[in-house]
């Protein structure tokens, strides 16, 4: 019984990883496509140039990355060197906050995800 239980739990954090690695994939995505500009530290980049800085931060940080909400928040939020929040720019719309647009588009993902 004791080992049933240990291999349902073995299982169960699988599939969390997975589903974790398959929503932090799926934002990697969105940002190198999106046609909106990513601004960091007052330099706007695009959706590719964005993804690639968020994937080496992604990296550097991954042994503290544990959900896709720690993703945005180590990767994604703003810059360790000078503390300015990422931005984001969409058209005319007023600039966001790159975490609260990222949270918005995982919001979105996870309902698809159902």
């Amino acid at each position: 019984m004791k080992n049933l239980l240990l291999i349902l739990l073995s299982l169960f954090s699988l599939n969390v990883l997975s589903s974790t690695q398959d929503e932090i994939d799926h934002l990697i995505r969105f940002v190198a496509a999106t046609d909106c500009k990513y601004e960091r530290n007052g330099t706007i980049h695009n959706g590719t140039k964005a993804a690639e800085h968020i994937n080496k931060k992604y990296e550097y940080f991954s042994d503290d990355i544990q959900s896709t909400e720690d993703f945005i928040k180590y990767s994604a939020t703003q810059s360790k060197m000078s503390g300015k929040f990422y931005k984001v720019h969409c058209g005319n719309k007023a600039p966001i906050k790159s975490r609260d647009w990222l949270s918005a588009e995982l919001k979105a993902y996870r309902k698809t995800q159902k």
